[in-house]
């Protein structure tokens, strides 16, 4: 996401910097540090960051190229347990679209609403989730064990 983008989104209350946060990683203040360093600086009373750096403003810049990539895109994290200790690995795996909306990356097409009662274990994986991509992630998530029921 370009800084300039994500500066709207954030004005525009489209996203927050928590959301950020759990997108990239990182706590609400590695995301704030980083903005503050690019130049920016959030001004209270009209809401919105004032560019105080030098000229041109980085607006083109990639924001997550601010951050340390911990893996390649390509890889898939996979959780081992042996005995009382977890390890985290990574195999080469191609990723599915659930892969895919986990990360974020896909934009939310328009839907028709309907409400159901959820599991908490489920809700949780749910709200871990940018609010913008819990329809898609439930729809992704219900269309690929239709598929696999043979419904779809």
């Amino acid at each position: 996401m370009l800084v300039g983008e994500m500066l709207n989104r954030i004005i525009n209350k489209e996203i927050t910097i928590n959301e950020l946060a759990t997108m990239y990683s990182v706590t609400n203040q590695t995301i704030q540090r980083k903005i503050k360093k690019l130049g920016y600086e959030w001004d209270k009373k009209k809401s919105t960051y004032k560019y105080i750096g030098k000229l041109p403003q980085p607006l083109d810049t990639d924001f997550s190229a601010l951050f340390r990539k911990k893996q390649p895109s390509n890889y898939k994290r996979i959780q081992i347990k042996n005995k009382d200790k977890k390890k985290t690995s990574y195999s080469k795996d191609t990723s599915d679209i659930l892969d895919v909306l986990l990360v974020r990356t896909k934009s939310p097409p328009k839907r028709v609403y309907q409400g159901f009662y959820l599991d908490k274990d489920v809700l949780s994986i749910i709200n871990s989730v940018p609010k913008n991509y819990k329809s898609e992630l439930v729809n992704e998530a219900l269309r690929k064990v239709f598929k696999e029921k043979g419904l779809l």
